[in-house]
Order: C-alpha cells, then structure tokens, then sequence
C-alpha cells in the first residue's frame, strides 16, 4: 500500500510540476540578463544598427519574415509543420502589428529565451533554440537595425495548428528538455574555430535544418550536424568526415557557401535561398572561421573515390538512361557544361551514404538558378513520370557506384516509397 501510496504522489507532484511550470513559469531557465532593463539610447540605437545590418544577413532573417513580392519584415511566409501551418511574423517597428512597443529586454526573451512580451511562448519554428547562443551585444545590435526599419502596418496570418498543438504555453513543457546552457568559447580551439562555431550554431542557426529531431522534434544534440529532413527535402549531414567524403577542403567549402556552385554540386531548395539571402554577403574571415569549424582544425585530408562493384544487369540499364536523359547536359563523362549544368562525376549527392536527396533531383527536378557571381544553371526537367522506379533505383545506383564509391544498391521500393512521401 505505501508503495502505491508513493508511486501517486510522485505522480501527482509531477502533475502539479507541470501545470506550475506551464502557467507560472516554474523552472524557466532564462539567459536574459537583469541589467537588460535600461533602454538603449537613441544614439546607442544608431551607432549598434550598422553592425546589427551585417548580423540580420549572417541570421538569415528576411528569408523567412518576408512574404514573396511583399514588404520587407513583414511577415506572412507559411511554414508546413507536422502539427499544422505556422506563418512568420511582422518584426517591423510598427506598434500595432510588429514589434514597435517591445522595449529591448523583451526582444532579447523573444530571441534567446522563446518567449514573446506578456508570456507567450514562441513556436520553435523561429529558431530561438539556437538563437540562445547569441550574445547580449548582438542582440542589442539586431534589435538596433530592426528598429531603424520602415513600420509595416500588416497584420500577422493566424497560424493553424492541430489539437494540442495549438495550446502555446505547452511550448513551455517542450522548452524544458529542449532548451539548455548557452556555449561557451572554447579556450583549446583557435579564435577562427570559435567564431566559426558561433556563426555555424547560433547566427546561421545551421543545425535546425540538418540535425536530426528526436519524437519530440527537438534537435538531437548526440547526433549534432549529421542530417535531417525538412518538408520532405533532405538537408545533409555536413560533419567534418562528411564534408570531406564528398571533396570539401577549407578554401573550396567557404567559396562554396559565397557563390553556391562548385564542382561538387550546387545549392538547391533551401540552401539556395540559404546563399540568395545571407552568406554570398559574409566576410572572406567570416566564412573562412565556418570552415574551419566544420571541417576542423586540422582539416581531414580528402580522399580519392574508389568506384564500387555494381551488376551487368543494372550497369547497362543505369547508362542507358544516362545517356538517354542525362549526358546530353551534363556531358558523356559527368563533366558538366559550364553555365548549364553541374558535374555529376564529382557530385556531393552521388558521395554521400543517402540517394534520397539525388532521388529526388532526378525525379521533381531543379529550378533554373542564378548564382552569385554571375553564374547561373539552366532547369533541370523531373522524369518522375517518365522512367519507372526500378530505372531509377538502377540509374542512381549506377552512377553512385561508379562515381561516388557508394555499393549498396538502391531499390526500386525505395524510389517508390519516395516517391508517394513527395
């Protein structure tokens, strides 16, 4: 009996634990320092906006509160979620629909702690779980810019979330095994390596896209920049081993995030708004320290591919379509054709343990895109309905082996699982 007796009153105090720290905001672990309560100056304000320009570009924030043809920061961009449909905020300085009445210590819980004037829990959409690395000083700088900005009289979009989704103090719970300490600087790596590390996990918020999320959908930190999945595209694991396989060495990985294109590939779906928007406009130093914090220091050498072992049955049917669909554009030998297409014989999509996102190339296509620098790659057509899941299973199987050293085969049940996921 007393053991039962425990076992509801363990349950009940977890019970109570709850509901205190989704209504009163028990156990709530800030990072918004007290001091944060004095305003800053006007002048303040306009000495920080210059510096806080360039940290907006490095946060990619116009990419996702600005609306397609609409004002700047004003926000309405819809976002697929799982649990529903969220759309990005107004963060103009307008004081009816924006963020013209926060007073700087709110905007700074808004960012680093997830939580919006009066209590209101952001949903993680905004990415304030990475965003609480940021630092006092750049926050101060961000809300500077933001500030100087043209107000925007546009309502927000209401989201529509499904039950109990929709019920934002919940958001409380989920912070409370999401969330956790700010990093730290790490006084054994170089001052490039920090910084790199700052502008990779805080600013460029990369790993919200490319790390796994547990059931949750909180970010699995034991499996930190090894991949993920997001509305149905694949963002790729882009750890030090990785990044290697597929021929980045530190010159070419921080000209890659400049210009988008290279002989490896180029940046599609959202890693192309990714270069549009924010780090074609970083500084030589800046995406120089992003290399060597994810290739490390030092770097991995790069190795050779080794061509793998594939069957005469589907290498002859794998270079039948690529030579019926494929070579015409990207050259006889995957050389690729200057200004028109990439080189597939050196394709990160080809290297990497994952067809899916190569799958999904071959079978929806590729938007033409224009590159920094005046490059630009012509559309790519999808042939999802023009070549069965067996011969893409074949093809990409084919050129995974002979280009990207991968030997395990691709299925036809796979392209067909894909397939009906897209």
């Amino acid at each position: 009996m007393r053991r039962w007796i425990r076992i509801v009153l363990v349950f009940a105090g977890l019970g109570v634990l709850a509901f205190a720290t989704l209504h009163f905001g028990v156990l709530e672990r800030s990072v918004v320092a007290a001091d944060l309560d004095s305003p800053l100056s006007s002048e303040e304000l306009g000495k920080l906006a210059a510096r806080g320009r360039y940290l907006v570009v490095a946060a990619d924030c116009y990419a996702c509160h600005t609306y397609k043809d609409g004002p700047a920061w004003a926000g309405g961009l819809p976002f697929e979620t799982p649990f529903g449909e969220i759309h990005a905020t107004n963060i103009t300085p307008d004081p009816e629909y924006g963020i013209g009445k926060w007073t700087r210590r709110d905007f700074h819980r808004a960012l680093r702690d997830g939580i919006a004037p009066g209590g209101r829990h952001l949903y993680p959409a905004m990415p304030y779980v990475s965003y609480r690395d940021l630092t006092a000083d750049d926050v101060d700088a961000i809300y500077a810019y933001l500030m100087a900005q043209e107000p925007v009289n546009r309502p927000n979009v209401a989201n529509d979330l499904t039950f109990p989704n929709n019920i934002r103090s919940l958001v409380g719970a989920w912070n409370l095994f999401a969330l956790r300490d700010p990093e730290q600087p790490d006084a054994a790596k170089s001052t490039a390596w920090n910084r790199g590390r700052y502008l990779t996990n805080a600013l460029g918020h990369c790993g919200e896209c490319h790390t796994p999320r547990n059931f949750m959908m909180a970010m699995k930190r034991d499996r930190y920049l090894e991949g993920g999945i997001i509305d149905g595209v694949e963002a790729p694991d882009i750890t030090r081993d990785t990044l290697a396989l597929v021929g980045f060495e530190p010159d070419g990985l921080a000209r890659f995030m400049r210009l988008g294109v290279s002989s490896v590939g180029s940046m599609t779906g959202p890693m192309f708004e990714v270069v549009h928007f924010s780090t074609q406009y970083l500084d030589d130093a800046d995406l120089t320290a992003m290399a060597a914090y994810l290739l490390g220091e030092p770097p991995p050498p790069v190795k050779p591919i080794m061509p793998a072992k594939v069957s005469v049955k589907v290498s002859e049917s794998g270079q039948r379509t690529w030579f019926a669909l494929c070579a015409g554009c990207h050259g006889i030998e995957g050389q690729g054709v200057p200004h028109v297409s990439v080189p597939m014989r050196s394709n990160s999509s080809l290297r990497i343990p994952s067809a899916r996102g190569f799958l999904t190339s071959v079978m929806h296509g590729i938007a033409q895109q224009d590159f920094p620098g005046l490059e630009r790659m012509q559309a790519m057509p999808g042939f999802a309905e023009h070549l069965s899941d067996q011969e893409i299973a074949d093809l990409a199987t084919w050129m995974r082996a002979i280009w990207g050293g991968q030997g395990a085969a691709v299925t036809a049940a796979e392209v067909a699982k894909l397939r009906s996921s897209i």
